[in-house]
């Protein structure tokens, strides 16, 4: 029977044991229903071969094809991986628009005897929902953003911060990349679609009477883009601003990007490409700190150069209100214990001032 979407909560509830997406492995890759796995009944290749002869031989032909190549690939996922799902086992079938991958799954299922759902409208139902939250409403959320320049461990006080109990939105960890023109993680940055999955997806479980912490980022997280409605709510918040010395800032940098400075080459190739906004000479005399292997230098010539001048730039725009400045001394792990605990207070003053506000309307 259909199932109709109307947001994640409700889907959670819906006691549904496996959601089980049978699109191909790449449209999958690209997005999909949280929670689901992926159990194509046309491969990659299976599904542009079937597409091919469909717009240019028969769609007759393309339909025959595509039933074999289905019910082939219907019974090696079922023996793969569900002949060990009892019969009272109840999951939820999806392909691009609800329509023949699906539903072919989806009866192939039902004739075993398990009670199987299909998602009516398909992932495209999904996508609809992400968009509706992230590009057409307004985030129900006071956010506040922690800011600072360059160094000044705003993720990992973020995240300490979410480890001693505030509301927290990490957006790079969802991005895979640190934010800057060196930012990399591991591995390439997720595609558009399934990081504002994720986005959605962590908001889901944020409680919009408490404030929301985020760190103060660009429009982009690499080659991410930030959804409109969390990009103009996080303009439109007021800042925890953290603050240092340049000169702590590059220790920690060099400890932090430690993993790049030991690839030459790789941190090469990105410091060239800078040029262009730095100048010939400047990245020259970053290219010889990095040969000599002085990472701190490099790193506190990166930060004057090139860091905080960009951070000028942005922020001179940026009219919010500067709720505290907090300075973060020396970076250690005290210190930045210590800072998480400041922004936490900060948090949970925030949290009164809206009592009280609404206490005196009344």
């Amino acid at each position: 029977m259909p199932y109709t979407l109307t947001d994640l909560a409700a889907l959670n509830r819906a006691g549904f044991d496996s959601i089980i997406d049978v699109r191909s492995p790449s449209e999958f890759a690209e997005d999909h229903v949280p929670g689901a796995v992926n159990m194509p009944v046309l491969s990659n290749d299976e599904r542009a071969r079937v597409g091919t002869i469909y717009t240019q031989d028969s769609p007759f032909k393309a339909r025959k094809i595509g039933a074999a190549l289905v019910a082939r690939n219907a019974a090696a996922a079922i023996e793969t991986h569900l002949m060990n799902r009892d019969g009272g086992w109840r999951p939820l079938v999806y392909c691009w628009r609800g329509g023949q991958r699906s539903g072919s799954f989806a009866s192939i299922l039902s004739q075993i005897g398990w009670r199987v759902d299909v998602l009516e409208g398909g992932y495209q139902s999904w996508r609809r929902h992400v968009v509706a939250q992230l590009y057409d409403a307004a985030l129900p959320f006071h956010i506040l953003r922690l800011d600072g320049f360059t160094g000044t461990a705003k993720t990992d006080i973020l995240r300490r911060a979410g480890a001693m109990g505030a509301q927290v939105l990490d957006l790079e960890g969802l991005a895979c990349h640190r934010g800057s023109i060196l930012g990399d993680i591991d591995g390439p940055q997720p595609a558009q679609k399934w990081f504002e999955t994720e986005i959605l997806t962590a908001l889901s479980g944020c409680d919009p009477s408490r404030p929301l912490l985020v760190e103060a980022e660009s429009a982009r997280i690499g080659a991410l883009r930030l959804p409109p409605a969390l990009w103009g709510a996080m303009k439109a918040s007021p800042r925890i601003v953290l603050q240092t010395t340049p000169e702590y800032r590059a220790r920690y940098l060099a400890a932090q990007y430690a993993d790049l400075a030991s690839n030459t080459v790789d941190l090469r190739a990105r410091l060239d490409g800078l040029r262009a906004l730095a100048g010939h000479g400047v990245v020259e005399a970053w290219l010889r700190m990095l040969t000599a292997g002085n990472h701190v230098e490099l790193a506190q010539a990166l930060i004057t150069e090139h860091y905080d001048p960009a951070y000028g730039r942005l922020r001179r725009a940026d009219q919010m209100p500067i709720r505290a400045r907090i300075d973060v001394g020396d970076l250690g792990d005290a210190a930045l214990t210590k800072a998480a605990g400041a922004v936490l207070d900060l948090i949970d003053a925030e949290t009164a001032e809206p009592r009280r506000a609404a206490r005196g309307s009344n």
